[in-house]
C-alpha cells in the first residue's frame, strides 16, 4: 500500500540511553528517554507494509465471498423456516463487516491526487501573468485507490482549464469589480455512496457566444437549432470530441486534449460530470463518481424476460406507469414521454434498444410499465422496464472481449441464484439514444436533399402584423425579440424611436396605418448590424418553425417577397431589406464609405439557384462593403468568366440543379481564368465528409448557409490570406 510506506519511514529508530551515566538527574533523563523510545516502538509496531498485489487478491476473495453470501441468502428467502436462518444472518453480518474492512485498506485520501496541483497553479499563474489562489477543501475525503489513479489526469486538466479559460487577467478583473487574485476552489465530499468533486472558479464563465459560433463552424448545429436551445444545452457542446474555443495553441490550451477526454475518463469509472456557468461570475464542474469499482450497489430489473443491473449511483427514482395510476406514458410525435411533476421526461424502451424479442413482455408493457428515472450529468431520462426487483451489492466483472464494443454495458455480475447478468451503463444508453435520434434526423435530411435539392430547411420566425395572412422572416436575420414599453417611445423627426442599449432605435411598423399607442407593451423584432439597430413593430409573435421555404406567389406590395406555405398555412414572407431602409436610408450603402469612393470595393460573385437566398445575402454582403454580383447557376457564372469579368472572391451554393457547387469549383480550378480566385462554399450540410470533398474540389472555406457572421468572417479571412499569399 503506497501511503503506508511514508508513515513507516517517518518513525525514527529507538535511541539507546548513554552508557555509564550516573547521578539522579542523569538517571531520570535516561528513564525518560527509554519511555519515549518505548512509545515510538509501539507506534512503529502499529504500521505494516503490505504489497498492493496482496490487497488486490484479498479484495478478489472478499468479492467471491459476497457472491456466495448473496446466493445463500437467495436460498434462505425461498424457505420460510430453516435451521440455517440464524447462522446465515450471522454470516451475512460478518461478510459485510469484512467487506467494509477490506474496502478501507484500498482507500486513500483524495489529497494524494491533489498534491501536485499547488505547484501546477503557481507555474500557470507565472506563465499566464495572472494571480491565482488555489483552495482545497475536503482533502482527507477517502476513495478507492484505483479510482484515485483514474481521476488524477482529468482533475489536472480541469484545473488548467479554469486557470487559462476561466480566470481573467488582473486588469480585467479589476475592471469587472473583482479582486485582482482569481480563486480556484477544489471541494470533495461523500454523498450517498459516492463522492462529489467540485472544481469552481470565480472567473468570467463560459463564453456562450463563442461556443455557439464554434458549434456552427463545426457543423454540430444550425443557427435555428441553437436559438431554440437553453444555455445549459449549449454548454454541453464543450464535451464533444475535438471541440475547443482556444484561439491559439499554447502549452496550456488548444493542444487537442479537450473536455471530451475528461468526460470519457470519468464515464469509464461509472461517473458523471455536470457543468454550471454564470456569465461574469464563474464556472463550476461537478464530478460524481463511485467510491469503489469493485463492489457496487445496483438495482436489478427485468425486461422481456432478461434481467439487468443498473448502478444505483445513476438512479434518481422509480415510477410505475399504468392505466389506473396517475402516471401514464404519452406519445409525442411517436416518441414515448412521461409527464412527471409538470415536466415531460423522455423515455427509452430497453426492449427496443437492445432488440429483445418477447411477446409476453410486450403485452405486459402495455398494461404496466416501470420507469427507472436516470440522470447522466444534466440529462434526465427514463428507462422503461417490465419488473423491478431488489437492490443488491454486486461484484463488477469486466465485459467479455466479444461484447466490449457495445457501449450500453459496463460489465457483468453473478446474482445470488448463480445467473450471470449484464450491468447497464446509463452513460452509454444516453449516448446511444442520442446517436439514434441524430442518425434518424440525418437520414431524413439526406433524403430531403436528394428529393428537393434546390430548397433547404431554414428557421423561420412566424408572427402577425396588421390584417391578412401570418408573416414570416428568416430567424437568422433577427438579432433579438423584445417587448417594448410604449410609455418609453418618443418621436424623432416625426418617427417613433426608443432608447435601446444606450442608443436611439427607430421603430418601423409593417402596417403603414399602424398608430403607436401611449401605454401597454408592444412586441418588436430587432434587426442589428454593427452599432445600428432597427425595431420592426409586430402584433404578436406566433412561433419558430423549420421549413423548406418555397415562395410560390410573387408579391406586388412593397415590403413583401411573396407568399409561401409555412406550417400548413399561406404565409407572407417579408422583405427585411425594405424595412431596414425605412429606418436608415443608407443601411445598404453606408455614408461612411462616401469619402472613400476612389477606393475600389472588393467584388464578390454570389452563385445560388434560390432567388430568396440571393435577395437575402446580397444586402448583407453590401452592408459589409462588398460589390456583389449575383447569378442563379454555375453556367451563368462560367459565362461571366468567359466574358472577362474579374472577382476577388466567389461564394457558391453546393446544392444546385445541373452543375453542383463541387462540379463548379472543379471547373473553375482546372484551367479557367479564375483558377486562383478564392472560393467559399455555402451549405447547410457541413459534415466532415462534405468539408473534405469541398477542399478537394477547390474551396478555400466551407460555411453553414444561414450563419451570416461566419460567412462575413470567412470572406474576410479568405481575402486576407489571399493578400498574404500574393
Amino acid at each position: 500500500m503506497p501511503d503506508a510506506e511514508p508513515a513507516a519511514a517517518k518513525v525514527p529508530a529507538p535511541v539507546a540511553p548513554m552508557a555509564g551515566a550516573s547521578g539522579g538527574g542523569n538517571a531520570g533523563a535516561a528513564d525518560a528517554g527509554a519511555e519515549a523510545a518505548t512509545k515510538e516502538s509501539a507506534v512503529a509496531a502499529q504500521t505494516i507494509r503490505v504489497n498492493v498485489d496482496l490487497l488486490e487478491n484479498l479484495m478478489t476473495m472478499v468479492s467471491e465471498l459476497v457472491l456466495t453470501r448473496n446466493q445463500l441468502l437467495q436460498i434462505l428467502r425461498s424457505q420460510k423456516e430453516s435451521e440455517f436462518a440464524a447462522p446465515l444472518q450471522r454470516l451475512n453480518h460478518v461478510t459485510s463487516e469484512l467487506q467494509e474492512g477490506v474496502m478501507k485498506t484500498r482507500m486513500q485520501p483524495i489529497g494524494n491526487a491533489w498534491a501536485k496541483l499547488p505547484r501546477l497553479v503557481r507555474d500557470l499563474a507565472h506563465e499566464l501573468n495572472k494571480k491565482i489562489d488555489l483552495q482545497m477543501l475536503g482533502a482527507d475525503t477517502e476513495l478507492d485507490r484505483q479510482v484515485l489513479e483514474l481521476i488524477k489526469d482529468p482533475l489536472t486538466h480541469m484545473v488548467r482549464n479554469s486557470a487559462d479559460h476561466g480566470l481573467e487577467i488582473p486588469a480585467e478583473r479589476v475592471k469587472a469589480g473583482k479582486t485582482e487574485t482569481g480563486r480556484i476552489t477544489l471541494n470533495a465530499y461523500h454523498e450517498g455512496g459516492h463522492i462529489i468533486i467540485e472544481i469552481q472558479d470565480d472567473g468570467k464563465g463560459l463564453a456562450i457566444d463563442r461556443i455557439k459560433q464554434k458549434a456552427i463552424q463545426n457543423g454540430m448545429a444550425s443557427e435555428g437549432e441553437l436559438a431554440s436551445m437553453t444555455d445549459q444545452q449549449i454548454i454541453q457542446f464543450i464535451m464533444k470530441p475535438g471541440f475547443s474555443t482556444a484561439a491559439k495553441v499554447t502549452n496550456v490550451s488548444g493542444r487537442g486534449v479537450g473536455m471530451d477526454v475528461v468526460k470519457t475518463n470519468i464515464e469509464k469509472i461509472g461517473g458523471t460530470i455536470e457543468i454550471k456557468s454564470a456569465q461574469g461570475k464563474g464556472s463550476t464542474f461537478v464530478i460524481k463518481i463511485p467510491l469503489t469499482l469493485a463492489i457496487v450497489s445496483a438495482l436489478i430489473v427485468e425486461c422481456a424476460g432478461e434481467r439487468f443491473a443498473i448502478p444505483q449511483i445513476s438512479v434518481v427514482e422509480l415510477v410505475r406507469a399504468a392505466a389506473d395510476s396517475e402516471h401514464t406514458i404519452e406519445r409525442l410525435k411517436g416518441t414515448p414521454v412521461l409527464r412527471l411533476r409538470n415536466r415531460l421526461l423522455p423515455l427509452v424502451s430497453l426492449q427496443q434498444l437492445l432488440r429483445l424479442d418477447d411477446s409476453e413482455g410486450a403485452k405486459k408493457t402495455e398494461e404496466e410499465t416501470f420507469i427507472v428515472v436516470t440522470q447522466v450529468g444534466t440529462y434526465t431520462f427514463g428507462i422503461m422496464v417490465d419488473r423491478v426487483f431488489d437492490t443488491e451489492e454486486i461484484v463488477v466483472k469486466p465485459v467479455a472481449p466479444i461484447l466490449r464494443h457495445i457501449e450500453m454495458f459496463s460489465g457483468n455480475t453473478i446474482l445470488g441464484d448463480g445467473s450471470v447478468i449484464m450491468i447497464l451503463d446509463p452513460n452509454g444508453i444516453a449516448s446511444a439514444t442520442g446517436e439514434m435520434a441524430m442518425g434518424e434526423a440525418a437520414g431524413k435530411e439526406t433524403t430531403a436533399v436528394q428529393t428537393q435539392r434546390q430548397e433547404d430547411k431554414m428557421a423561420l420566425l412566424l408572427f402577425r402584423a396588421g390584417e391578412g395572412a401570418p408573416k414570416a422572416v428568416p430567424l437568422s436575420l433577427v438579432a433579438r425579440l423584445e417587448d417594448v414599453d410604449l410609455a418609453t417611445v418618443e418621436l424623432s423627426n416625426g418617427l417613433p424611436v426608443v432608447q435601446y442599449r444606450g442608443k436611439l432605435m427607430p421603430l418601423v411598423p409593417i402596417d403603414p396605418n399602424f398608430v403607436v399607442a401611449n401605454e401597454g407593451r408592444q412586441p418588436v423584432l430587432v434587426f442589428a448590424d454593427g452599432d445600428r439597430s432597427m425595431g420592426l413593430i409586430v402584433d404578436e409573435i406566433v412561433d419558430i418553425v423549420e421549413e423548406k421555404l418555397n415562395v410560390q406567389l410573387a408579391a406586388e406590395r412593397p415590403g413583401l417577397m411573396g407568399s409561401a406555405i409555412i406550417a400548413g398555412k399561406a404565409t407572407e414572407v417579408i422583405d427585411a431589406g425594405f424595412f431596414l431602409t425605412q429606418a436608415y436610408k443608407d443601411w445598404f450603402g453606408s455614408s461612411t464609405q462616401e469619402g472613400f469612393e476612389e477606393e475600389k470595393l472588393q467584388r464578390v460573385l454570389l452563385v445560388d439557384d434560390s432567388p430568396f437566398f440571393r435577395n437575402l445575402l446580397t444586402p448583407l454582403l453590401s452592408v459589409a462593403g462588398y460589390d456583389v454580383t449575383a447569378v442563379e447557376n454555375a453556367g451563368d457564372a462560367l459565362a461571366l468568366c468567359e466574358a472577362g469579368e474579374d472577382f476577388d472572391v466567389i461564394v457558391s451554393d453546393i446544392e444546385m440543379p445541373g452543375m453542383s457547387g463541387f462540379d463548379f469549383a472543379e471547373a473553375v480550378r482546372h484551367g479557367s481564368r479564375w483558377q486562383r480566385v478564392p472560393m467559399v462554399a455555402l451549405s447547410s450540410h457541413a459534415s466532415a465528409r462534405d468539408l473534405d470533398r469541398g477542399r478537394i474540389a477547390g474551396f478555400n472555406d466551407y460555411v453553414a448557409k444561414f450563419d451570416r457572421d461566419a460567412l462575413l468572417f470567412a470572406l474576410q479571412q479568405t481575402l486576407t490570406d489571399q493578400k498574404g499569399a500574393a
